[in-house]
Order: C-alpha cells, then structure tokens, then sequence
C-alpha cells in the first residue's frame, strides 16, 4: 500500500453542458452563449484542463430536458460520447471519462462504443458505469423503470458482459502485416457467448486492444449496492459528500469493500467533489456567485430555512438573520450542510449571501482566493478522505484557468500534484493495474 508521504493527489473536472457548474453561466461576459453546441469550445476548454495536468475529465449524462429552459441552459451535455470524441482529437493526455447507463443501453453497443473512444484516444477512455434512476429517462424509452434490485444485477451483467467483450480480441491478434497479406488472427479473435438473466452476448467485438487494454470503470452510484459495484470493478470512484468526515468514510468503505472481494485497495480511487469560484477574496466571490446564481435564490429560501429550523422570508435577502432568529435556530439533523449554513449565518452574512456561499450545492464550495481551494484539497487528502478531487469551475470560459493558473501551483509547491504527465494513458494516470477482459478475481 502507498504511504501517505509516497501519495499524489489526482484531479478530474466536471464536463458538462459547455458554460460550468451555475445555471447563469450562459449569461456571463466573455461567454459565447451558443457554447451549448460549439465542440470547438469543449475541445478548448478540455486543452485549458490538460494544460493543468489533470487526470481526467468527468462527463456525467442525464438523457432527459430538464430544468427552467425559458432562463438557465441544460446541465447535462448534448452526448458524452460525441463530445468526447471530439475532445480525443484535440488533446493529448488527459483521460476522458464518460457516464454510460446500463439499464436502457446494451452491453454490445456500450462495449463498441466504449472501446472505440478509448482507441481513438490513445487509452484514455473511462466508463461511468451507472443504472438509470429516474422516470421520466425511462419514459424517454418507452420502459418502465426497474426495481432497484434488478437494475443493479442488470448493471453487474453489463459490466461483465462488456469487459468480456473488450477482451474478444487477443492481445496480438490484430496484425496489419502488408508484406504477408494477413490482417488479423482469427483463431485469437473469440465470441465471449455470455448470457445473464437481463443481457447477454455472442461476441466477439470488432476492435482490437488500445494502448490501455481497454477502458477504466468508474463508478458514480451510492448506497450498499452502489459500493458493491464500485468494490468489484472500479478503478475511480465520483462522490457526492459534503463533509470531510462523510467523505473518510466513505473512502474506508470502498477500500475496506475492495479488499473483501480480493483486491488490493490502492486499485480503487475515490474522487468528492469541490465546486470553484476562484477570486481575489470571499467578497468578489459571492458577488460572483450571485451573478450566475442568483436568481434561483428566492426559491432556495425555504429550504434554507429547513435546514435551519426558521421559517425565513424571502422578501428580506439582503438582511442578515436577527439575533433571535439565530437564538432559536436548529441545524437539521437529516442534513449534514445545515452545521455549515448555521455557522455562515452567525458571521452575519445576509440571506443572499449566505446561499452565495454554496451551502445548498451538493458538494463542497469555495468562492474566494485560490489558497482557500488548496486548503480544503490538503486538508482532506491528508485526512484520507480523498485520492483527489473532481472539480466543478462555476464558468469554463475563465474558471478553468484559475483552477490552472492559480491552485494548481499552490499544490504542486506543497509536493501534492504531480508537474506532468508520467504516463500516456487514463492507467497510468490512475496508477490502475493492467487488465485484458474480465477480472478473473472478480466474478459473481
């Protein structure tokens, strides 16, 4: 096992609809507001990444419109697949890590799919290996949504199904020999004839080894059946905590879960996420925030007040809590943000303010200097509630480049981030072990 002297902090960024992480990032100046279809601007700001030496990008997917269309841009990127596909041509190193549903999606096409952006890319491909949880996805194709229960056997399957067919091809079979006439060996070509109770395949894929092998699993799903996915096949874990102590356990129960299941727990990263808005100071940063957020603050009042056991009105955004209010205030014991927006507001900032500090966002925020950033990244590697860290930059068009120029040096002085690139491949990258096929520690 590595020691903590010995360790690196590994980075991955969210990649997602081509503006950032805030609804009104469209808006911003300097912004192109078309970016939701320019590839030319992903591809750019995937270069601005790499140029930062992070490991890899993260491209979640929710195939279904959502949200205020009339205002805010969709979340969710047009297709994973397509854009980073285009990003392959474009970059050099970082890993691409795309999110890949399993229940509506078959093994064979994720498995082409898959493979064929991790050859495109030199071995650079990841696949989010995740079941669809909501309906209206579902409705999207024409099904019914499963139960929890036999979505996850059908994404165990999957996994398996499209790991065996990653390994059709032997290693070698591929041999492109002009001067003999020979293109392939087909006696080292093999259908995998794998069949499950949801999925199956004859095999084999049309697609030789990448320089990778084949591409990285990651896995983004929670609870006990999320775990269990993310023990046996995962090189990556993408979290969603909110407190360093939420964040170390939950690192110690995938490693612990890895090693049940007979592998080394080294072999599976765990990655929570931390939302930036890198400025001066906390001042330019909240007003930052509130320009591409704040509009949706008025309907966050009310459950800012949940969390604090007050009934707050959303008419007086610009006031702080009133000295009663902050008497009688509760944090919610169901909510692990609320400590954290209990001690904002007792620094007497108002309620615009207060939400300005992210203390409704799903991960961690930080909106003020850079250090600030480096901080809560030391803080929590050294605790071992991280390997790394993916994060989520409020505005690509600039945000990127804070991230770049500003708190990735602060790391790399401190001895926590790695200068380049030591290897070529998203493996490498990981420190993920070699595989070819199926894990044969690993089956149900």
């Amino acid at each position: 096992m590595e020691s903590i002297m010995s360790r690196k902090m590994m980075i991955g960024m969210h990649f997602g609809n081509g503006y950032g992480s805030q609804p009104g990032a469209w808006r911003m100046a300097g912004v192109d507001p078309r970016n939701y279809t320019n590839f030319d601007s992903q591809v750019r700001y995937a270069q601005a990444a790499e140029r930062g030496k992070f490991q890899f990008l993260f491209m979640p997917d929710f195939p279904v419109l959502t949200g205020n269309v009339e205002s805010e841009a969709p979340m969710i990127n047009i297709d994973p697949m397509m854009t980073l596909a285009a990003v392959a041509r474009g970059t050099e190193r970082i890993g691409l890590v795309a999110t890949g549903w399993t229940t509506f999606n078959e093994p064979y096409n994720l498995a082409r799919q898959f493979k064929a952006l991790d050859l495109m890319s030199h071995g650079r491909a990841g696949w989010n290996a995740v079941p669809t949880s909501d309906p209206a996805i579902a409705a999207n194709y024409g099904r019914d949504l499963p139960s929890r229960g036999e979505k996850y056997q059908r994404l165990h399957e999957s996994i398996q199904i499209v790991q065996a067919l990653w390994g059709s091809w032997e290693k070698g079979a591929w041999l492109h020999d002009a001067a003999s006439g020979r293109f392939a060996d087909p006696f080292r070509i093999r259908p995998i004839n794998l069949q499950g109770n949801h999925v199956g395949s004859s095999g084999p894929l049309p697609l030789p080894p990448s320089e990778q092998g084949q591409p990285v699993i990651f896995q983004a799903g929670g609870g006990d059946q999320g775990l269990e996915v993310a023990a046996r096949y995962a090189s990556g874990v993408i979290g969603a905590v909110y407190t360093i102590e939420a964040a170390r356990a939950q690192r110690i129960a995938l490693r612990n879960a890895a090693e049940r299941v007979g592998r080394d727990p080294d072999e599976i990263k765990f990655f929570p996420g931390l939302m930036t808005t890198i400025t001066p100071d906390r001042r330019s940063g909240l007003d930052r925030r509130i320009a591409v957020s704040g509009e949706t603050f008025p309907q966050r009042v009310e459950y800012l007040g949940q969390m604090l056991g007050l009934q707050l009105d959303a008419a007086r955004l610009d006031e702080p809590l009133s000295q009663a209010q902050l008497a009688n205030a509760r944090p919610s014991p169901r909510d692990p943000r609320s400590p954290r927006a209990l001690n904002i507001a007792r620094e007497g900032w108002s309620l615009r303010d207060i939400l300005a500090h992210g203390v409704i966002d799903y991960h961690p925020v930080i909106a003020g200097p850079a250090v600030e950033a480096a901080d809560h990244m030391q803080t929590w590697f050294e605790a071992g509630a991280a390997d790394g860290f993916w994060l989520s930059p409020d505005v690509y068009e600039d945000g990127i480049d804070a991230l770049v120029d500003q708190v990735v040096p602060l790391l790399q002085e401190r001895g926590l981030f790695h200068r380049d690139y030591e290897g070529t491949t998203l493996r490498d990258h990981l420190g993920a072990p070699p595989q070819y096929g199926l894990d044969t520690r690993i089956m149900l």
